[in-house]
């Protein structure tokens, strides 16, 4: 796996940008930005540390598909850990096998730095081979609609 960074500066609070990047007023702000990876993104479960998250959407086969993880660490405001351990097939999680292996085990974690006004949104995700363009291309896209709905 390769660790990709991206960084973004958003002129609002670091707790603004925290609540509207989890959803956590309302669910919609998450499910917006979200939306550039796909358009149904959403999310099931809680952002407590040591929950079980469950990152949805439907695939072009019209089947809910998705990420099985854990909040590793959740610092309001400052930083969120999330590890990917497993995928939603329908509503089975598959959490062994040579499908997961590959990327099992991998972080994506989000630090919030605020100073006159503006937050640094700093993001570090671990990405397998196949998957660096599609990253490199939809993350910073995600992360325009995430300062465009936080300012």
């Amino acid at each position: 796996m390769k660790k990709l960074r991206f960084e973004i500066e958003i002129i609002a609070t670091a707790q603004k940008v925290y609540e509207t990047m989890l959803g956590l007023k309302d669910k919609g702000t998450y499910e917006q930005w979200a939306s550039a990876f796909n358009p149904t993104s959403s999310y099931e479960g809680s952002w407590d540390k040591g929950s079980k998250m469950h990152f949805v959407g439907v695939d072009e086969n019209g089947k809910k598909s998705g990420m099985v993880s854990k909040i590793v660490e959740n610092q309001p405001a400052k930083f969120v850990s999330i590890l990917h351990y497993g995928f939603l097939d329908d509503d089975m999680e598959v959490t062994t096998g040579e499908k997961v292996e590959k990327w099992a085990g991998g972080h994506e974690n989000y630090t919030f730095k605020e100073g006159n006004g503006i937050t640094t949104l700093k993001v570090e995700i671990d990405a397998i081979e196949d998957y660096l363009d599609y990253f490199n291309k939809t993350y910073p896209a995600a992360l325009e609609k995430l300062k465009a709905i936080s300012e």
